[in-house]
């Protein structure tokens, strides 16, 4: 819209008296502020500037510095102030000390390796027997040495006298080439003496090594295995092989054969099974029978989230049994002196099978068609048995001799087949010195200390 010049004219004169009166309104409402100020009578000059200052600051679309205020005086210690000179020397302690620590500088990309001895170790330096097995063929005798990650050989006849430190192996098959990793379960193969080592906890690998493997070798076969892994029994007739599961509940079944990510042929799992941690696992090819021991660790309902303790049982099974399937008689309660049971034999000309009875340090004899609670047979046990801990057995049906190893003591005991009571061994093979006894140190997950107690607590 175009102006004429009177109209220009009038409003300039209109802006010009209301800046006049905007200007009057600013200086009384300053002049006010000074008088308030004046008359309170207690405010100092500084302040009294910023005041005026803050009175004419204006919005200027940028940061402004509104007020400088100091400090105020600070009680108690203060770090010590570092002049400009130190950052170099205070920059090489720092690093220095991440480098002890296993840091990587921190201004450096490259690795750096830090090789410095404990002060002291807490550590079993000798083998310690998870599970036992003999060659047929030979007669040897194979243990698991679960603390070390190998495999010992022994003749059979081998027996420590009391005043030796230990025996010494026929053979040894063990190292990082092996693949070896708390090796708890044991096979070997009637006809060819292959050797079947089952590995747990950090390693979900069953390897298989010719008859005469010893030392650092690489395993000839290898299979991936569930993780838990635990105990392991074939039949060799239908040349299949039978895994218990230990963190699943489960029993997988695979060809004798089966290599690399070969998948199990079946599988018995569901809470109808009551498989509950289970360990070890022995079959009665006469009575076509699944025997498994079950430490008591389960789950609780349907889809579940929480899990259980429940008593230590023997759970039998047909051999071609799978899915979530009830088993057909089980042996638990008070009566069966069951206590972390772990590898388990059977007799199938006796009818009757053999378990090694962790944590109550004893072996435990049933007849096979045994049920409910009810107490064993026999039972060795007793401070005469030198049983500590055992965790595998088996029976050599040619010399009739019971075998025992313990993971407690670093031995593995000999008895008569039909040995009762608190007996004495007839032959032991010690591994380590006379009365060391088996630190138990095994997957230790964290480490506290008890000053009151001045005590280490290892929890495993």
């Amino acid at each position: 819209m175009a102006l004429s010049a009177t109209q220009g004219e009038r409003m300039i004169r209109n802006f010009n008296l209301q800046a006049k009166r905007f200007g009057v309104l600013t200086g009384s409402l300053l002049g006010g502020a000074a008088l308030y100020v004046l008359l309170m009578g207690n405010v100092a000059a500084p302040e009294l500037a910023d005041a005026s200052k803050a009175a004419l600051r204006s919005a200027s679309g940028a940061p402004q510095l509104v007020a400088v205020a100091p400090l105020q005086a600070m009680d108690g210690e203060m770090c010590e102030w570092m002049p400009a000179s130190a950052e170099s020397s205070l920059l090489a302690a720092l690093q220095q000390d991440r480098a002890q620590s296993g840091a990587v500088p921190a201004r450096s990309t490259a690795s750096v390796a830090i090789e410095r001895e404990p002060v002291r170790q807490i550590r079993d330096t000798y083998p310690t027997f998870s599970a036992i097995a003999q060659d047929a063929r030979t007669g040897d005798i194979f243990m698991q040495d679960e603390n070390l990650f190998g495999i010992r050989v022994f003749d059979r006849l081998d027996n420590t006298p009391p005043n030796a430190a230990f025996t010494e192996p026929k053979r040894y098959l063990g190292g990082h080439n092996t693949k070896l990793e708390f090796n708890c379960g044991l096979y070997i193969d009637p006809k060819t003496g292959d050797i079947y080592s089952v590995n747990n906890d950090t390693t979900d690998t069953l390897v298989i090594f010719e008859a005469n493997a010893k030392g650092d070798v690489p395993p000839d076969r290898e299979l991936r295995t569930p993780h838990g892994t635990y105990g392991i029994a074939v039949d060799e007739g239908k040349q299949e092989m039978y895994l218990t599961v230990e963190h699943t509940n489960a029993i997988a079944v695979f060809n004798k054969y089966a290599q690399g990510t070969d998948k199990a042929l079946r599988e018995i799992r569901g809470l109808s099974t009551h498989l509950a941690d289970p360990h070890g696992v022995s079959l009665d090819i006469k009575n076509q029978l699944i025997l498994v021991t079950n430490h008591g660790n389960t789950l609780e309902g349907q889809n579940p989230t929480y899990g259980k303790f429940i008593p230590p049982a023997i759970t039998v099974y047909p051999m071609s049994a799978k899915g979530d399937i009830a088993p057909l008689r089980t042996i638990a309660g008070a009566k069966t002196m069951l206590n972390w049971p772990a590898h388990i034999w059977v007799d199938e000309g006796r009818g009757e099978f053999y378990v090694a009875n962790d944590a109550d340090h004893s072996i435990l004899v049933f007849g096979i068609e045994d049920q409910g609670d009810v107490a064993p047979r026999r039972m060795i046990r007793g401070a005469n048995t030198q049983l500590r801990n055992p965790m595998g057995v088996f029976v050599d049906l040619q010399n009739d001799e019971l075998w025992v190893s313990n993971m407690g003591n670093h031995r593995a005991t000999v008895y008569p087949r039909t040995a009762n009571g608190n007996v004495a061994p007839k032959r032991v093979i010690r591994s380590a010195p006379q009365g060391k006894i088996a630190q138990a140190i095994g997957n230790p997950g964290a480490v506290g200390y008890d000053s009151k107690r001045e005590q280490v607590l290892v929890p495993n």
